[in-house]
């Protein structure tokens, strides 16, 4: 069923009300005085997985440095479970619950995996504690936790990444281009591990040029084009009208 920006329903079927975790409120954002976001709409519900889909240039990722504090709105609110977290600072939503994995991973190359899941321990966990839940999901990871970051593959660059990122036991978790460079059967497998993450609670907002690679796993999925939401739907509707409208079935 598709749903209009707002999220006002366009069929007759009832929708459950749900408080959602994570809300923009007619966000516009600027690089110097050149505006890239137009009036952004945007919700998600506790405990799904929410697509956001669009070419280069339609502002994904700025919708995300607004959403995470790394970048000031000119105009309207960002809201965080019902409070009103517009102006405050990157650190403090990371405290809140709310984690970013940027494209281009945030690991430290010139340490080793375990290195780099030690940096994490300020979170209070012993690193034990954080290996045993890294190599659970990332196999790959116990098998190269001597190995230095920045000689692994790209996807187990990521999957350290995500590794990292979850160390907070965030309530949100935001994926900017998780499958930016990376093999078929790698993004499968990364993906596979966003599902199972949602399914444990954590709702997750994930960023993607290409649809086909996140769809699958996606609870509801938006269009934007040029810095404004199109249409809000569920994936399949969502990849209908991507492949219709502009991606040419991509």
């Amino acid at each position: 069923m598709m749903t209009t920006p707002a999220g006002n329903p366009t069929g007759p079927e009832p929708i459950e009300m749900v408080e959602p975790i994570i809300e923009l409120q007619g966000i516009r954002a600027a690089y110097g005085s050149i505006e890239v976001l137009h009036g952004v709409d945007l919700s998600v519900r506790p405990g799904e997985v929410y697509a956001l889909l669009g070419p280069n240039g339609a502002g994904k990722t700025t919708t995300l440095k607004v959403l995470s504090a790394l970048m000031p709105p000119t105009a309207g609110k960002v809201i965080i479970a019902g409070r009103d977290v517009t102006g405050s600072r990157a650190e403090d939503l990371a405290r809140a619950g709310l984690a970013m994995i940027p494209e281009g991973t945030g690991i430290f190359p010139n340490l080793t995996v375990r290195e780099n899941l030690r940096m994490a321990t300020f979170t209070g966990k012993k690193l034990s504690e954080l290996e045993e839940a890294a190599y659970g999901r990332f196999k790959r990871l116990g098998e190269r936790r001597g190995q230095v970051a920045g000689t692994m593959s790209g996807g187990e660059q990521q999957m350290l990444a995500m590794a990292r990122g979850l160390a907070t036991d965030p309530a949100v978790l935001i994926l900017d281009e998780l499958s930016m460079g990376l093999a078929p059967l790698i993004v499968e497998e990364l993906y596979g591990v966003v599902a199972a993450i949602a399914q444990g609670g954590v709702s997750i907002i994930v960023v993607e040029q290409f649809a086909r690679t996140v769809l699958g796993v996606s609870d509801r999925a938006a269009i934007m084009v040029h810095g404004k939401i199109r249409a809000v739907g569920e994936p399949a509707a969502i990849e209908a009208e991507l492949s219709s409208a502009y991606l040419g079935g991509q």
